[in-house]
């Protein structure tokens, strides 16, 4: 979501101090509306996608888009509820973050923030406050085993949404 936020200019400006962009939500929103029937937007970097991958995902007979629609964002309340069929949340020790970040040098400020807001669950709530609780998935990120094992149960549902839905399974 980063790079589409930077890409299209949804944002009121950058922020030198939380080094970071003001997103905009309104016309961000606005512009991912067509895809959330099934047309994922152009990936922004060669390493996003591969060319020809997903032609005719989301497709029922007859053109009907159907979903399937991946969004990356570090806050879920701004998407409608229509919108979602999953929230992961990812979770990590508080101390292991805050050296994460530092290596990220990000300024103090915002370390103690993401901090803070992890301690306190609150991208966990907001997904609680703002989803039916059964869309929502919260698992631990802070080894490398742990995103292995994180992307594989992602993959898996992935795949049996498709199926739910009648996609192929031939598409990765």
């Amino acid at each position: 979501m980063g790079q589409i936020v930077k890409a299209n200019g949804f944002h009121t400006g950058y922020d030198a101090e939380w080094k970071t962009y003001d997103v905009d939500e309104e016309p961000l929103l606005d512009y991912l509306e067509p895809f959330t029937g099934g047309h994922a937007p152009e990936p922004l970097d060669d390493e996003a996608g591969q060319e020809g991958e997903g032609e005719g995902e989301g497709e029922e007979e007859g053109g009907e888009a159907r979903g399937g629609l991946i969004l990356d964002w570090h806050s879920v309340e701004a998407y409608p509820e229509r919108w979602i069929d999953l929230v992961v949340v990812l979770r990590c020790n508080h101390e292991l973050l805050w050296k994460r970040l530092e290596k990220r040098d990000y300024p103090l400020k915002k370390i103690q923030e993401n901090n803070e807001a992890e301690i306190m669950e609150v991208v966990l709530a907001e997904a609680r406050d703002s989803y039916p609780l059964e869309a929502i998935v919260e698992l631990r990120s802070e080894t490398a085993q742990d995103v292995e094992d994180n992307v594989e149960r992602i993959v898996q549902w992935i795949h049996a949404w498709r199926k739910q839905r009648g996609f192929s399974s031939s598409a990765q």
